[in-house]
């Protein structure tokens, strides 16, 4: 077997695309969509008549909503798992907001003849995400937190109950080689994969059932590096270079007997975990923004 067959006997392998050609290719068992990805779909000849329908509605803000969960529909018929969908970044920190356009986006699906047992709602890792992420897990709607970037923050969307997480491997690697001035890290030193790791390891010995999910990979050696993790999200050209990789691909993470317990995070433990994690901090910061920025492309596109 290649590293890609290989992965998938020990991982849950998601599809961090929403280029049909290359789902059907790599067969993953989820995918997910952020803004950046729905509008890089956008431009492909395979959602032309979705973006002209999309655009003839004259309403930017509707017009979002429904190219994202038309582009999503599709996508729940290549994977037999989750599509990840996700709420505008600009409501990041409005709880109330996100969980009404969780809401409206899970309606929409229906609509199309997609059930909420097929789609993860995407939310950052504010407080209030996690907050909103509460209350939706509560009305039986899953939710995918994202733009993970320390143990608080993972911590937090366990506690909220949250389904799944996403810590961002190669964005962390990215902020500490321009902090420490390093081209590379030996695989084993490098922070995006021992971030992951220590939220691994953590959640199994403490029991927490929430889904680890290592996302935003810079190389194959970073995913091979976190084999056995809960889930990976991969890009097309990563599953590509895993599945000419003929090597041997050892199993790195495996379940631990939980026990440990640990109190509730509050928000004052929260908002201080970030405050005093430079990394943490610009990073949630820069994601939202660039998630909001293609955003604004979309509707530009959508305009035009």
């Amino acid at each position: 077997m290649n590293a890609l067959e290989q992965l998938k006997q020990m991982t849950v392998v998601v599809a961090d695309t929403g280029d049909l050609d290359a789902i059907r290719q790599y067969q993953p068992q989820d995918c997910t969509t952020n803004p950046s990805l729905i509008l890089k779909a956008a431009s492909l000849s395979g959602y032309a008549h979705l973006l002209e329908e999309a655009r003839a509605m004259g309403d930017v803000e509707a017009a979002i909503d429904f190219l994202t969960v038309r582009i999503g529909t599709e996508l729940t018929k290549l994977v037999p798992g989750y599509v990840s969908t996700e709420v505008d970044a600009r409501l990041s920190f409005d709880a109330d907001a996100m969980v009404t356009k969780a809401r409206h986006l899970i309606d929409l699906y229906a609509q199309q003849g997609v059930g909420k047992d097929r789609i993860l709602i995407k939310l950052a890792t504010t407080w209030e995400g996690v907050q909103a992420a509460r209350v939706l897990e509560e009305g039986g709607i899953h939710c995918n937190l994202t733009l993970v970037f320390n143990l608080a923050q993972a911590i937090a969307a366990a506690q909220a109950g949250a389904y799944l997480l996403s810590p961002f491997v190669g964005r962390i690697t990215d902020w500490y080689k321009k902090a420490e001035g390093k081209d590379s890290y030996p695989v084993d030193e490098d922070p995006g994969v021992k971030s992951v790791r220590e939220i691994y390891h953590h959640f199994k010995s403490h029991g927490y059932e929430t889904i680890v999910m290592g996302a935003s990979f810079r190389s194959a050696e970073q995913v091979k590096a976190l084999a056995g993790c809960d889930r990976l999200t991969v890009s097309p050209q990563l599953l590509g270079e895993l599945a000419a990789d003929e090597g041997k691909l050892e199993r790195v993470l495996s379940p631990e007997s939980a026990t440990q317990t640990e109190p509730t995070l509050t928000e004052a433990d929260f908002r201080w975990a970030l405050a005093s994690d430079p990394m943490a901090t610009e990073k949630l910061a820069e994601g939202i923004r660039g998630f909001h920025a293609d955003t604004e492309k979309l509707r530009a596109l959508l305009r035009g």
